[in-house]
């Protein structure tokens, strides 16, 4: 994720992100956190069998979903969001501290740091919370679904295990 975010700062000129509220992220970034999107965070679980939830509705006549199932997911779902909201908020505060910092003119080394750990636990936690949706997802599902999840996302001819348990 940090290599995409790199990338995608690389190509704008520095004058465009100069001007932005919260240097390190763009608007688009700022509300995604503040949504407690996915932004790819979840992708190692997603491409290894691991379905998200909000798909995982999308498709759930198509998975045969039982009504348990449905109901189930829908908390996990509604759950995770609202955790992820919360530490997103959190996290596109820490980098408003951070940008904050700089914006003082007064960075020292032991304050950089405690910013930096601070984003850098929030965005950790962020990840982990989107990764372990995807765990307990699995777990709700049978081996037979998942697969029908893996090839109505199209990722069945990715070449990845299929006999592989949660």
């Amino acid at each position: 994720m940090a290599i995409l975010v790199a990338a995608a700062l690389a190509a704008l000129p520095a004058a465009a992100q100069e001007k932005r509220d919260i240097k390190a992220l763009s608007a688009e970034q700022t509300g995604q956190y503040l949504a407690g999107a996915g932004m790819g965070y979840a992708r190692a679980a997603e491409l290894n069998r691991f379905p998200g939830p909000m798909h995982v509705l999308e498709f759930a006549d198509r998975l045969g979903l039982s009504p348990e199932q449905r109901e189930r997911t829908r908390a996990l779902m509604d759950a995770h969001k609202a955790e992820a909201r919360a530490t997103g908020a959190k996290l596109v505060e820490a980098e408003r501290a951070l940008d904050a910092l700089f914006a003082s003119g007064n960075v020292d080394e032991a304050g950089l740091a405690r910013a930096v750990a601070a984003a850098a636990a929030l965005e950790a936690s962020y990840r982990l919370q989107h990764l372990d949706t995807h765990r307990r997802m699995r777990a709700l599902l049978s081996e037979e679904q998942v697969s029908r999840y893996v090839e109505l996302r199209g990722y069945a001819a990715s070449g990845r295990p299929h006999g592989d348990k949660h």
